[in-house]
């Protein structure tokens, strides 16, 4: 920890982030940590997912990007810059906390376990929840993560193999509707129908859905800020860096071929490796159905909504 610095408690508090969806709603976490830290101060988040913060109590104001930061916040006033990225951290690049934890350290924020939050009015809901008035319960689910621009739309570091894919649908079609989150270019698998597109009307689906099968990617930072247990999988990422014991964490098997691990980068995986790489000899061998199906079957209940305004 660093030396703490007089300030006045109305101060401008600064809070960058730089990341997708599923970061932002992390950064939640310390936004709230932030705020009770420096309950007083005027906090401005500074992000490309906007609408993350909408409704939330712990800010002031959302900016899209630093346009005239400087001039309207910074100028002649007592101010907080949390600009750093924990991605470049040691204890991120050697997996030794929650990336939570990790933020809140690297600014002298004390973290006392907050969690990701979302902020939903009843506007929405009534507006969404007619798209996903369904046949049957819903089932949730992302198996892909990644953007549109994501060159190879399979990534084996964090996403469910098509097969183990196929196979989980073959056994819940006939009792759910199964709602697939997925970017307009990836893959559509048949049995499902696609979710809308705004993220918030996803958190709307998610607090309708009963089961949940997600992988390390933005649904499951969804359903953690909403309470909703889900099951998770991971491959090359950790879920004690991005997890959260809400959920039932699966990881793949162990790889029954060398990794090749002579490359540039810091950390022993990237998000998307090619295809390639993969230490396994067969992509039956990353899961085992029945397991992500057990688990499955133990989810506890339908949705239940909290932080709505």
């Amino acid at each position: 920890m660093g030396p703490t610095t007089t300030c006045k408690e109305d101060m401008n508090i600064i809070f960058a982030i730089d990341g997708g969806l599923g970061k932002n709603i992390m950064g939640t976490a310390v936004l709230a940590a932030i705020r009770k830290q420096y309950k007083k101060a005027n906090i401005i988040v500074v992000s490309g997912h906007k609408d993350v913060f909408l409704n939330n109590p712990n800010v002031n104001e959302v900016l899209k990007n630093s346009s005239h930061i400087y001039k309207n916040y910074l100028q002649n006033d007592d101010c907080k810059v949390f600009i750093a990225d924990p991605y470049h951290t040691s204890d991120y690049i050697t997996e030794s906390n929650h990336l939570i934890k990790i933020w809140c350290d690297m600014f002298n924020i004390e973290y006392n376990g907050e969690m990701p939050e979302l902020f939903l009015s009843e506007v929405e809901k009534q507006y969404f929840e007619p798209f996903y008035k369904l046949d049957k319960p819903i089932m949730a689910i992302q198996p892909n993560g990644g953007n549109a621009s994501q060159s190879q739309k399979y990534s084996w570091v964090r996403d469910i193999p098509s097969l183990v894919v196929e196979e989980i649908i073959e056994h819940y079609k006939k009792d759910y509707s199964i709602v697939h989150i997925k970017q307009k270019d990836q893959i559509t698998y048949k049995y499902t129908r696609g979710a809308l597109d705004s993220f918030r009307s996803i958190a709307i689906m998610l607090l309708l859905s009963k089961k949940r099968l997600f992988i390390d990617s933005s649904a499951m930072h969804i359903a953690t800020a909403l309470n909703l247990p889900s099951v998770v999988t991971w491959v090359g990422t950790n879920p004690k860096v991005f997890g959260y014991k809400i959920h039932t964490n699966i990881t793949a098997n162990l790889g029954n071929k060398p990794l090749d691990l002579n490359h540039a980068f810091y950390k022993k995986l990237q998000l998307v490796e090619d295809i390639s790489k993969i230490p396994y000899h067969n992509l039956n061998n990353i899961f085992d159905t029945s397991v992500i199906i057990n688990e499955l079957e133990k989810i506890p209940g339908s949705g239940r909504a909290i932080n709505q305004i």
